[in-house]
């Protein structure tokens, strides 16, 4: 008789991670089983071998594969869990796909079929790209930062290690922080590889399982594409992860496990003795100071990958409204840019980092402000679906006729957003093909959907937020322009200004690919911010060494280590109280070197139906706050080790 610690995939007791079980067969480390807890069957998977211990135990009830899942993921997920404090379940849960246990119809191929839009590429790698292939490939440091600015040709240094890897029968992991990014990487990699699998959100949970079971199976080195989940396939042998656009915040999960994947990719590397690749322009000022302390490895691509125009860059200033005679939104420059590329056939791209119609709704006369009654923060018009919608929590009600206060019919809308912009350029430009892309977009109308027609120039005006900064490639965009480039210097976060100078510059980078002339026009109500100033000249060394000062005056990342708590209660006065009380506790318990910043309310004070109250703490040794961790209840408290923001 065997005995093994299995980890099930729910939480039977917070202390207890693992429970033992015997087997008549020998198991192997990673083998995913079913077994018996009280009265409920669970998937398990086998962590450790086990001594026969003094109590009766279950047996293993049955195997669900044959193949076990390989052991780095195993002893990955055992340090997420001990890395972010949380339950094994809880990263079971996020490692292994759902309904494991189920028997799925033959798997269909997940691999691309769909014919390329693009010709055949051959890439010739220039000097810089052969310096950085041969750096990473030869460098004895597990993890490299490729610093490469926009057009320097990152995917082709990608798909030449991808190649290295499979000469060596080793699989690539290729992360993107967007499924709107899919379509144009698997366009790119299906020319050069027969095996490249698709992973994301928006497959059905089959879908995602046939995915895992063909990975599991395979013998053959793959190419996987797909969000920060593409991590956890059960890949054999791994030669690269490659994770494009590092610096996107959609790579730290917010919900338990709280998991950075650039942190988990790092493990995983190491535990297969693989190398990763932060790939990125607009690098997170974290993680190359890390590099640079550390002494990782770093590789610049500061030239474009081939011959081009530069961009005609114009910043306006928006408190001068003699900028505007033509339209209160667009200014007469960029205007005169947009109407200069739609008559010469060329492609026009309006980025704003806010969706809706406007952002605040209010009456004239009395001054009440439309609210959500579950989050108190302000509702969203959307005039398209005649609602005003709370982007928190989903709440929703029809716009009011008249004042619910004082029974004016003075209602107003401020503030601009996506769909008021959409608006405003079909009534200008009614004879063109406009599409929005952001969270409200129809099913059919997303980037990757639609990726043919941006590619080809068949969508004349693209209007849309963050999703249409990252990465893509549009060889017939002319004009940029940016709305109220300076929207998110308001939120009151370390890390907002880093964010502006970010989407600035990629947003900046969708242009200047090609040898023929383009043109950038910035709209922004803080012209002087450096954020604004070095974004729109995408000088990513000066804004570094700026926001460097900045971190080191205010002590935030990276020289410190954050912890994030948040205390959720029915009422207010619940709320307060028991956040006062929490940090006392630390002051009296907590390890010396963390610093305690709170209780504050929460930026999103109240979210469905529920108060929320923060607590922040700092310490320069990560271990500390870990430690500080142990100190807060299991219930009414969220906490989050290395948080991206603190709203």
């Amino acid at each position: 008789m065997y005995y093994y610690e299995v980890a099930v995939t729910y939480i039977v007791r917070q202390d207890t991670f693992t429970l033992t079980y015997s087997s008549q067969e020998e198991l192997a480390v990673g083998t995913i089983v079913l077994v018996e807890v009280g009265k409920k069957t669970s998937v398990g998977v086998v962590m450790s071998p086990a001594t026969k211990p003094s109590y009766t135990t279950k047996p293993v009830t049955k195997l669900v594969y044959e193949t076990s899942i390989p052991k780095p993921l195993v002893e990955l997920s055992s340090w997420l869990s001990e890395y972010y404090r949380t339950h094994l379940a809880n990263v079971l849960q996020t490692v292994l796909p759902r309904g494991l246990d189920k028997k799925r119809r033959t798997p269909k191929t997940t691999v691309s079929s769909t014919p390329s839009i693009r010709e055949r590429t051959n890439f010739l790698l220039n000097k810089e790209q052969l310096f950085a292939v041969e750096n990473i490939s030869s460098s004895t440091s597990t993890g490299t930062l490729l610093h490469g600015v926009t057009g320097s040709g990152k995917t082709a240094v990608y798909i030449e290690l991808v190649k290295q890897a499979a000469s060596e029968n080793k699989s690539s992991i290729i992360l993107v922080p967007e499924i709107a990014l899919t379509s144009q990487l698997v366009d790119e990699l299906s020319q050069h590889f027969p095996d490249v699998i698709i992973t994301h959100s928006r497959q059905t949970e089959a879908e995602r399982h046939i995915t895992w079971q063909k990975v599991l199976e395979s013998d053959r080195p793959s190419v996987i594409i797909g969000p920060r989940s593409a991590l956890f396939l059960p890949v054999k042998k791994l030669g690269y992860i490659i994770i494009d656009e590092a610096h996107e915040p959609s790579y730290k999960q917010e919900k338990a496990p709280r998991y950075s994947a650039l942190r988990a990719a790092s493990k995983l590397a190491e535990l297969h003795t693989a190398k990763l690749v932060l790939g990125s322009a607009t690098p997170s000022v974290v993680d190359y100071y890390q590099a640079e302390y550390t002494g990782n490895n770093i590789v610049n691509l500061l030239h474009p990958a081939k011959k081009i125009t530069k961009p005609e860059v114009t910043l306006i200033d928006s408190t001068k409204r003699h900028n505007y005679k033509r339209h209160y939104i667009f200014s007469d420059k960029l205007l005169s840019s947009i109407e200069h590329s739609l008559q010469s056939g060329r492609q026009v791209l309006i980025f704003h980092n806010r969706r809706g119609s406007a952002s605040v709704s209010l009456c004239d006369n009395c001054g009440w402000q439309a609210g959500c009654p579950r989050c108190f923060l302000p509702l969203s018009l959307h005039t398209d679906s005649h609602l005003m919608s709370c982007h928190t929590c989903g709440f929703s009600s029809k716009i009011p006729s008249s004042c619910p206060s004082c029974s004016s019919a003075d209602i107003i809308h401020k503030g601009i957003g996506t769909k008021r912009i959409e608006t405003e350029l079909r009534k200008l430009y009614p004879s063109k093909t406009i599409v929005r892309f952001d969270a409200d977009s129809e099913a059919g109308e997303t980037v990757d959907k639609l990726y043919q027609q941006l590619y080809d120039g068949s969508i004349d005006i693209i209007i849309g937020t963050q999703v249409i900064a990252k990465g893509l490639d549009l060889p017939r965009l002319h004009t940029v322009g940016v709305i109220q480039a300076d929207t998110g210097l308001s939120l009151p976060d370390y890390s907002s200004s880093e964010r502006t100078f970010q989407l600035l510059c990629q947003v900046v980078g969708r242009v200047g690919r090609s040898d023929h002339s383009t043109e950038v026009v910035v709209q922004s109500y803080q012209p002087n911010h450096p954020a604004i100033n070095h974004g729109v000249a995408q000088d990513y060394k000066n804004f570094y060494q700026y926001t460097l000062k900045e971190r080191r005056r205010s002590n935030f990342p990276p020289f410190c280590y954050l912890l994030k708590a948040t205390c959720v209660y029915k009422t207010e006065k619940a709320a307060i109280s028991n956040s006062k009380k929490m940090a006392d506790i630390l002051k009296k318990r907590a390890p010396e070197s963390v610093e305690i910043l709170g209780p504050t309310p929460s930026f999103y004070e109240r979210q469905r139906d529920t108060y929320r109250w923060q607590l922040v703490l700092k310490s320069t040794k990560r271990a500390d706050l870990a430690a500080a961790l142990d100190l807060f209840p299991s219930t009414h408290w969220q906490t989050e080790l290395d948080p991206m923001r603190l709203l």
